[in-house]
Parts: C-alpha cells; structure tokens; sequence
C-alpha cells in the first residue's frame, strides 16, 4: 500500500494514501475478509510472532488487524503527522482505550471541562471505581497549573471543544504539562478530525478521533482513531490489543471511501456554515453564535493561529425568553434539519444542548437556551430559509 510522502499536501494524502502499488492493480485496496489467516511453515509463523512483538505491522489474525484496515491506518496517520495509527470500533472506544493505555491505580488525569460528555461519564463511573482519580480544568488554562500534581499522568483536552467550541491553547498547555516528567497529553481532535488540525504538531502524544464523523462522512459507519508519537505507541498497542479491539474491512473500506472526499466536504461545509453564522449572528432572537471562525469569536485567535480551517458546526444561544419547549418547536420544524445526535455527515442536523449536565466548572455566559446546528451539503440558501421559517414561526410564539 502507498505511504503518503510527508511533504504532501492534505487533500493529496487523501487522494493517493493508502492505495495499492504496482503494476496492475485496482484504484482502491480491496476488502480483504478474513478471520484466519494461515501459513505455509512454522519458520513464517514465528517470523510473523517475533514482527508483532517489535510492534511491526503484518497480517496474523484477524483481529489483530487487515490489509484494508492498514491501507486506512496509513491515511490518518499521515493526516495527523504521526508514528502509527489504532483502529476502534468507535470515537468513545478510541478515546477510553488511549485513556486507559496510560492510567493506574493511584494516578490522576486531569480533563478539559468542554469534553465530550461520555468522556466525562468513563472518569466518573469506571475509573473512579479502578482508583483513579480526576479534575476538570478550565478550557482557557487559567486552573491548570494549579491542578496538576505529582500523581497527574494524563491530560486529556478537546480542542475547540463540545458544544460551544472554546477554543484550547495546545502549545501553552502541552508546556505546562511538561514541567511533570510523566504526564502524557492527549487531544480528541474529531472536530478537525486531522485535516484542519494536528495536536502532535503542537507537542501531544496522542490524537483521537471519531472517525464516524467527517472521515467517514456518509453517517453509515462508526469508527474511532488513535494516532500516536513513537514513544506512546508501544502501550496503546498493547492495551488495544489485550482489550481485542479491532474493525471490520468493510468498514475501514467505507472510511476509506469516505476520506477520499473528506477535504471538498469540509471546505464546503465550513464555508456554508460561516455564511449562515453570520446571518444568525443578526437575528433578534439570537443572543450569540459560537464559531471559532467567526472573527468576534473568543477563540478566534487560536483558531487562526494553530488551525487550517473550520467544519460545519455552530451553536445558537437562544434570547433568555425563548424557553425549552419553543426550543423543542423551532428544531421541529425545520424541515431541512433533521434532529440527530451525530454530525460530520453530508447531512444537515439540529439539536438542543443541555450545557448545565455537563460542565462542572462556574465561569459560563449562557443565559439562554442553546441548539447545536450541523451544516451539511445543501445549498447554503436552501437551508438559511429553512431557518428564517422556523424563527419566523418562534417569533409569534415569544
């Protein structure tokens, strides 16, 4: 399979990586099923044993991986400029297994308070029991240092993160984290998912995705990435497989289709979804947009400075008069937007975000009540008069 060439602009390591070589072979790697895989001589086992002990790639059991899921590993890794990359089953799969490949019994970890919720809930319900310890630390940094300790062994930021998308400093957090000897940064990076950003760039040791999203981009399959600096892979490896996780080929060739889109998708979709911030930004039922892409945003500079683009997210804070249950009928009646709690999709999806559940930190400027907006690949006219409709219908009802 071709290992896309470092120097290769993104949008060319989508294209060309992890494609067959040779002389006549098939534009796209095939889908290669199989559990077992067999072996002509003892001499070769052991040859293939003693190639995963050095952490070498090569075919010896399905669930150790296949030639398509390593044509996929070759794309992701090249996209988020590391060592090598783990497949998972899903994002939430990915990130608890690069969790655990660093914690212990006794360790601390501290967690962005804008992660992903379920991130939230693995700290609390299955790490809490294994007596590891947590702290949520503040998205702009300014607890940080204060709350890490001689037991912190992990970081874990989301980078912008969930639902109102502040934005996360890697650099100054990745320096802080170093003074500790031992703390290991991780990043989920599903947001830009590899193309518009690369936490290992900026110093982390290991990037996460989920794959579902835009690398994908069909909403039919679920996947999760990890992607790692040298030194880490040896324990994500480990732990990956002492846990049995691994993909099917399908699917890896599903995502592999979908990846060869991925850079027009996102370029369209953040380019819709900017259009349509600014038109919402001045509707009077709006009391604010948050889009890191947006100029006036709080994390625009960072944005600026560490990204190389958007996607198609944006979340509206309603006017503290609109209530729930206008909340419930404005996303009801679009007609555009189907409710759904994914996104990255080529599809366009709308729905309320219960912040109070989960942040635990004080400091929030949300006075009203918030919708997270997915933009897919609709005409951008289209889907703004989708919306003027349902807030011309809330306007009568306020």
């Amino acid at each position: 399979m071709k290992k896309p060439h470092k120097d290769l602009h993104r949008a060319t390591v989508l294209t060309h990586g992890g494609r067959p070589e040779g002389a006549r072979v098939t534009v796209n790697p095939v889908v290669a099923r199989t559990s077992t895989v067999v072996f002509d001589s003892m001499a070769t086992l052991r040859e293939a044993l003693a190639g995963r002990a050095r952490h070498e790639r090569g075919l010896l059991y399905g669930r150790k991986g296949s030639s398509t899921g390593d044509a996929l590993e070759d794309v992701i890794t090249a996209l988020e400029a590391g060592e090598r990359t783990r497949l998972f089953s899903s994002g939430l799969a990915a990130m608890t297994c690069a969790i655990l490949s660093v914690v212990r019994t006794g360790d601390h970890m501290l967690v962005i308070d804008s992660c992903y919720e379920p991130v939230r809930k693995f700290c609390s319900q299955y790490l809490a029991g294994m007596g590891v310890t947590h702290a949520f630390f503040k998205p702009d940094l300014s607890d940080l240092a204060e709350k890490l300790t001689p037991q912190t062994r992990l970081v874990w930021a989301e980078c912008p993160g969930t639902a109102l998308f502040e934005m996360c400093d890697l650099p100054a957090l990745v320096a802080m984290a170093r003074r500790h000897v031992n703390v290991t940064v991780a990043v989920d990076n599903t947001w830009a998912s590899g193309l518009m950003y690369r936490p290992l760039e900026h110093g982390a040791d290991m990037s996460v995705i989920a794959g579902t999203k835009y690398l994908v981009g069909h909403s039919d399959v679920m996947l999760g990435a990890v992607t790692t600096s040298a030194a880490a892979w040896p324990r994500l490896e480990e732990v990956a497989d002492l846990m049995g996780h691994s993909i099917s080929p399908d699917d890896a060739y599903l995502a592999l289709r979908g990846a060869r889109t991925m850079a027009v998708r996102m370029e369209r979709q953040q380019e819709s979804a900017l259009r349509l911030a600014r038109r919402l930004q001045q509707h009077p039922l709006i009391r604010r947009v948050f889009c890191p892409s947006l100029p006036d945003d709080p994390g625009h500079a960072i944005w600026s400075r560490d990204f190389d683009g958007g996607n198609g997210l944006l979340s509206i804070e309603f006017v503290a008069r609109v209530d729930g249950p206008m909340v419930d009928r404005f996303v009801e009646s679009l007609q555009l937007f189907s409710i759904g709690h994914s996104w990255g999709g080529y599809e366009s999806l709308a729905l309320p975000m219960h912040l109070p559940s989960s942040r635990h930190l004080q400091g929030l400027d949300i006075r009203g009540n918030i919708v997270r907006l997915h933009v897919g690949l609709e005409d951008p006219q289209d889907l703004m008069l989708d919306i003027e409709a349902a807030l011309s219908s809330l306007s009568a009802l306020v």
